[in-house]
């Protein structure tokens, strides 16, 4: 045991600084409680380090190279396009650090009531969090401390050199085939972003589509919109093993029989909490079979006066996810119980080209629900913007209640599908009917226009 005056006192501890921590901590410290946060790494946690900002940042270059090749369609001429890719890597690390540095900024704006502490952090009991060598005690500790990329039990992976969507975007040297294991929101946005940089790509996933958990017509447009880019998608394949080949390359073995060769290996299956060296069990924190933090409707864990937040609960792993906790968990601490973390709605977004995004349920899901529908669908090319765009891959769906008319859920694979999801997000969220967008007058030609002639399909709003 540290003697104690090793032993430092806090009304409140926060571990991490994610997209949760941060505005928890200076929220607490702006009403005057004395708060730790504690970082091991760099601040702003996955999103500003490893996740949205590098990967959107990168995503934009990508894009621009793409519409630079493809400007002839448009009546542009242009030579050739060369991509720097370790300019573009020198971008994202800038655009990362301005991050970083107003995030350290706003953390030293608090004052000496919020002290944050470089180090791990470790449970050593309930109530105590040790860093450094020093003890850390608070009546109110939040956990914040995300997840990190995780990696199958694929025979030979671990004989073989392989990149994961944090080593990735340091590459400074175009891969000559990229070979992508997982065809999730992760591996679909490298995949794209690579093979527009230049790269052959494959993109390998054992479920029977890109996306699979959406709906097929879903999943079927974005492979479509791969394929045309030159994409090689190989879907319903489990791989069986993995092995170097001559030139530091790798070699793909797939149930089927068939071998894929390529200079890179992606691996994007899915993420792990950071939770093996927290002190779970000696603060009595339950967690899950696969390590998530086991957490009540209002974030509390199993451990009196310990809650958890973001990315480590094992819920949707979003960032608008993770800061949507931080102020449902911060007016329940206050008592104010107006919403809990399952009253919710969370739309997202896969940033391919064009985007994938959804709200609310999928058809799947009414289906499995038991749920009464209606629908109306309309490709994407429909849309009047699209055409003057030449940007009209994709398609748009949505689900209304057939008797009160509230909107289910939508979903939209096309230009921007990000932004005009949440036309159907704040509806939603309002509780207002879709006979809301048949009503307005929308501005043409935008591609929210889109949005209402695709409800306007619905047989009774039909003209």
């Amino acid at each position: 045991m540290d003697p104690v005056s090793d032993v430092r006192h806090f009304a409140v501890i926060v571990i991490g600084t994610g997209q949760a921590g941060v505005p928890l901590a200076t929220r607490f410290a702006a009403e005057g409680r004395r708060t730790a946060i504690i970082e091991r790494a760099e601040f702003g946690g996955t999103c500003v380090n490893r996740g949205c900002t590098p990967t959107k940042t990168m995503v934009a270059s990508a894009r621009t190279a793409h519409v630079a090749r493809r400007a002839a369609r448009l009546g542009i001429r242009t030579g050739d396009v060369r991509v720097d890719l370790g300019a573009i890597v020198d971008r994202k690390n800038a655009v990362v650090m301005q991050w970083r540095e107003g995030i350290a900024r706003r953390l030293d704006r608090a004052g000496d009531v919020l002290t944050p502490v470089r180090g791990h952090g470790r449970f050593t009991g309930p109530s105590e969090v040790a860093v450094n060598g020093t003890r850390f005690t608070a009546p109110t500790i939040v956990i914040n401390v995300g997840a990190q990329p995780a990696a199958p039990p694929v025979p030979g992976l671990d004989q073989v050199s392989f990149l994961d969507s944090t080593s990735i975007m340091d590459l400074r040297t175009l891969p000559h085939h990229l070979i992508v294991l997982g065809g999730g929101y992760i591996g679909c946005e490298f995949g794209q972003m690579f093979r527009r940089f230049g790269a052959a790509v494959t993109i390998v996933n054992r479920g029977p589509h890109l996306l699979d958990r959406e709906d097929e017509d879903i999943s079927e447009a974005i492979e479509g919109a791969f394929r045309d880019e030159g994409i090689d998608i190989r879907t319903g394949r489990e791989v069986a093993q993995v092995e170097s080949t001559a030139g530091r390359g790798v070699r793909v073995r797939l149930d089927d029989g068939s071998t894929i060769d390529g200079s890179h290996l992606l691996v994007a299956v899915g993420r792990t909490p950071n939770t093996r060296d927290l002190g779970a069990d000696a603060a009595g924190i339950e967690l899950d079979r696969r390590g998530f933090i086991r957490v009540d409707d209002r974030y509390r864990t199993s451990a009196a006066g310990v809650f958890a937040v973001g990315d480590v609960t094992g819920g949707p792993q979003f960032t608008h996810t993770s800061w949507d906790d931080h102020r449902i968990l911060f007016d329940l601490l206050e008592g104010r119980n107006e919403r809990t973390r399952a009253a919710r709605l969370i739309p997202w977004t896969v940033f391919t080209d064009p985007q994938v995004a959804r709200v609310g349920l999928s058809e799947r899901d009414a289906r499995e629900q038991g749920i009464a529908y209606e629908i109306a669908s309309m490709p994407f090319g429909h849309i009047a913007r699209a055409i003057e765009l030449d940007e009209t891959a994709g398609t748009m769906k949505v689900l209304v209640d057939p008797h009160s008319e509230r909107i289910l859920g939508a979903a939209i694979v096309g230009l921007e599908a990000g932004e005009l999801i949440h036309i159907f997000a704040v509806l939603m969220q309002a509780g207002a009917t879709a006979r809301a967008i048949v009503d307005m007058e929308a501005v043409h030609p935008t591609l929210a226009e889109g949005v209402q002639s695709l409800v306007m399909r619905l047989p009774r709003y039909a003209l």
